[in-house]
């Protein structure tokens, strides 16, 4: 069968880290004849070599290719393109994995819309990734009308035809940004592009040793002397105008701009700030028309404005005050309705602590020359803040704790200016609504709520909350699609989280309310259902088991539920029955939530008193032995004293 997919991963001392790599790549959803994985071993010292062949003598989809080090990742990708049976290569790197349909479902994704490159949804383990792009699918993306070109990692599926008929390959040698080059000529040559943004393809994982390559300190002047090659890839491929504008301005506000700002800069010591503002200044003079700073957002142009006049000082002072700037969100009461999970919340800037006040009545004005100080640069910044508070955007975003995938969520919201507490000036405020369907969550876990927001010259994202202590009541948990969806204030941060999957003791079950009347058995659980919802009820007495159907019916009151289930003639001959209930019956091995209280059976009649009472568990038996292992010691320790 002919290999639709390649993968191509670049090997050099990754340790453990390569164990989720490889685990990641067995467990893909294409089947296994019909893609293989290259690993190019670029000269590594340690145990890895060894351990990948011993995978390929195992695996047959693995392959090694041992080479001398190289210096960096562009010639293993090279040797991996070259040795490729694949219709597509995908670009892996030995620390990250990727999703177990990734494979599959880029493929088919490229296969159905003609693409020459296809770029699969990222999610960023302590590592920062784009988030506009990912937004929705973009069968035929370009770098005119998307985010396209903040996705410049190399780690896509690309047509080999398509590398081999325009000669495309990585730069070699010991150098960076390899893949900006690489990756912007791709997009500018190939004839489509797909983005696949509905499901996490490519998880960046940033190691516990902070030992990935782009998380080295760079040298400054080797750094953009790299950045201007990708620069001139633009040039060749592009006519002067709008488009080159928008593609240059991304190097500009991520590998200039946003290096100049806030806490990113003060945390660099003062002798490389300063080597780096250099060479900086000299790629913005040298390559950059004021076409691309005007489309930067005002706090980028002033950085930008700043770095141009060479005036370190003030990037610096700024920097001070832009570090002190944050996002505050306040939430409302979680409600469930109509199936999904409603959550309110109020969101500003602050400074300092403190909400921001902005002047009321600003109009907008271009920034024609650098401020004359930070002070007036702040002003300017408020001001146009002020200006543009009506395409300001809030969003909510579910990330799952264990993964860092991300999901937007629906949100509706409205801008609101409110009074700054001594009359002068206004806030800024959102005030948004969000839905969220658990049962579009993949999986079980766990999953924070994180708001974000796009004001002005920010976009800064922070967690749903907190919430005072005692401000909000303990939110109620619901069963959708078959579910437990707990959301839950988190301790000691007090901010939302959602728990898919909880257990009994987090869901309040033992508190139902159980009772029995005839042949039914019936209980009132702190669950809010939509409608009839079937659940399992096993009824268990010494030695002996039945599980039988039950149903959840929605009460009056959304925070309780009713469960009812018929008695099997089995408990109603007699005995003492505890119950539980599952609530995914139609999963494989059913999770069962224990219910207080017990079944007592007798002549035909159903009581519900106290279960039985249960005997020291293993846990309080061993804990019981150790004690009473100290204190026998103890006692013949003094009595060994007496004797001496």
């Amino acid at each position: 069968m002919p290999v639709k997919v390649s993968v191509i991963v670049p090997v050099y001392n990754p340790g453990t880290y390569i164990e989720d790599c490889i685990a990641s790549l067995q467990r893909q959803s294409l089947p296994p004849e019909t893609y293989e994985v290259i690993f190019v071993n670029d000269g590594s010292t340690d145990a890895t070599p060894a351990r990948l062949d011993a995978l390929a003598a195992e695996d047959g989809r693995m392959r090694v290719i041992h080479q001398e080090n190289s210096g960096w990742s562009g010639r293993p990708r090279n040797v991996g393109i070259e040795a490729a049976r694949g219709e597509y290569v995908m670009f892996v790197d030995n620390d990250d994995h990727l999703g177990d349909e990734a494979l599959e479902r880029m493929y088919d994704y490229g296969v159905a819309h003609g693409a020459d490159v296809v770029v699969g949804k990222m999610a960023g383990k302590g590592r920062p990734v784009p988030v506009e792009l990912f937004r929705r699918n973009h069968p035929r993306a370009t770098l005119a009308d998307t985010a396209l070109i903040d996705s410049l990692t190399p780690h896509k599926m690309v047509r080999r035809e398509f590398l081999d008929r325009i000669g495309l390959r990585f730069p070699e040698g010991r150098r960076r940004l390899e893949d900006h080059v690489f990756v912007t000529e791709a997009y500018l040559r190939a004839a489509n592009v797909s983005v696949l943004g509905d499901y996490v393809c490519y998880y960046h994982v940033k190691r516990d040793d902070a030992g990935n390559a782009g998380f080295q300190r760079f040298d400054p002047v080797g750094y953009f002397a790299n950045l201007r090659e990708a620069l001139d890839v633009v040039e060749k491929y592009t006519e002067p105008g709008a488009l080159r504008d928008r593609l240059f301005r991304r190097w500009l506000r991520n590998e200039m701009v946003e290096r100049l700002r806030g806490k990113r800069l003060l945390a660099l010591p003062d002798d490389y700030r300063r080597e780096l503002f250099a060479e900086i200044h000299k790629v913005v003079v040298e390559r950059f028309g004021p076409g691309v700073a005007q489309g930067l957002q005002p706090t980028q142009q002033v950085v930008a404005a700043l770095a141009a006049a060479d005036r370190y000082d003030d990037v610096v002072a700024f920097a001070e005050w832009e570090a002190a700037v944050a996002l505050s969100s306040s939430p409302d009461e979680p409600s469930w309705r109509d199936g999904t999970l409603r959550l309110g919340f109020l969101a500003e800037y602050t400074s300092a602590g403190e909400p921001m006040v902005f002047p009321a009545g600003a109009t907008s004005t271009p920034l024609d020359d650098p401020p004359k100080d930070v002070a007036e640069a702040i002003a300017w910044v408020g001001a146009q803040t002020a200006a543009r508070f009506g395409a300001a955007t809030a969003d909510l975003l579910l990330r799952e704790r264990s993964s860092a995938a991300q999901h937007f969520q629906p949100v509706r919201f409205t801008r609101e200016t409110l009074p700054a507490g001594d009359g002068d000036g206004t806030r800024l405020t959102l005030r948004a609504s969000a839905t969220v369907d658990p049962g579009t969550l993949p999986g079980t876990g766990v999953w924070d709520a994180v708001v974000r927001v796009r004001l002005g010259g920010w976009t800064k994202e922070t967690r749903l909350g907190p919430v005072p202590p005692g401000g909000r009541p303990e939110p109620i948990a619901g069963v959708v699609a078959s579910r437990a969806a707990l959301p839950y204030w988190t301790t000691p941060h007090r901010n939302l989280s959602l728990d898919l999957g909880a257990s009994p003791k987090r869901l309040g079950l033992p508190r139902a309310d159980l009772s029995a009347a005839g042949d039914r058995l019936h209980a009132g659980l702190p669950l809010y259902v939509a409608g009839e919802t079937p659940v399992l009820v096993r009824l268990a007495s010494p030695g002996r088991s039945v599980d039988v159907p039950a149903t959840l019916s929605p009460t009056p009151d959304p925070a309780r539920s009713r469960l009812t289930a018929v008695l099997p003639a089995v408990v109603l001959a007699g005995g003492v029955w505890r119950a539980a209930v599952s609530l995914t019956p139609d999963a494989d091995g059913p999770r069962f939530h224990p219910l207080a209280g017990a079944l007592r059976v007798a002549d035909g009649t159903v009581r519900v008193g106290p279960g039985p009472r249960p005997g020291p568990g293993p846990r309080l038996v061993r804990r019981a032995r150790r004690l009473l292992g100290a204190v026998a010691r103890r006692a013949t320790a003094r009595l060994t004293r007496a004797r001496v």
